[in-house]
């Protein structure tokens, strides 16, 4: 496997608590629950309230690092939107699904790849695509790795103890070795 990031990340080590379980993302914060064990409905819920929490103050201004993502779904083939992780260079995105190939969005991008990400200040519409090659993976792992300030109360959410860089980068790479990374080129 690839080892993501530039010279400079590479000295920084995903600790064993932080590795992915089976293919599923777990809360260092909240050990013992697998994102990806909860049944649908809990899935749901959870993601419900963080909606609840996120949208007014995303609404007022969109932190760097993140988007709004809209895929059109599987089943019923409605539109649904959600936050991801997502970072934009000119009419190029990068976006992670940190629960893999288990996240919901994730899955109807795989049955329609055209997603519309809506950043601070821009929207991007295109085709969803896996990276082609190592210096597209060390792109996004470079715009992963960056801090801002939401990483530090993201990290809050994810990690004991204070946040700091090393600890946020750690996450961050724990994601980019467990997750799932997509590239969006613009239409």
């Amino acid at each position: 496997m690839l080892a993501w990031g530039s010279m400079d990340q590479e000295s920084v080590d995903i600790p064993e608590h932080l590795r992915y379980r089976d293919g599923q993302y777990v809360f260092e914060r909240f050990a013992g629950t697998a994102a990806t064990t909860a049944s649908l409905r809990t899935r749901q819920r959870f993601t419900r309230f963080l909606r609840a929490i996120h949208r007014p103050w995303f609404a007022v201004r969109m932190p760097d690092g993140v988007a709004e993502l809209t895929t059109v779904t599987r089943k019923s083939g409605q539109p649904r939107s959600t936050l991801v992780r997502a970072y934009r260079d000119g009419q190029r995105a990068c976006l992670m699904s940190i629960a893999g190939e288990h996240a919901l969005w994730l899955k109807n991008i795989r049955a329609d790849p055209h997603i519309t990400l809506r950043f601070r200040g821009t929207t991007l519409s295109g085709a969803a695509r896996d990276p082609r090659d190592d210096e597209e993976r060390r792109a996004i792992a470079d715009a992963f790795c960056q801090t801002h300030p939401f990483d530090y109360m993201e990290n809050m959410f994810h990690r004991r103890g204070l946040p700091n860089r090393q600890k946020i980068v750690e996450l961050h790479k724990a994601w980019l070795d467990g997750g799932t990374a997509l590239i969006l080129e613009a239409d």
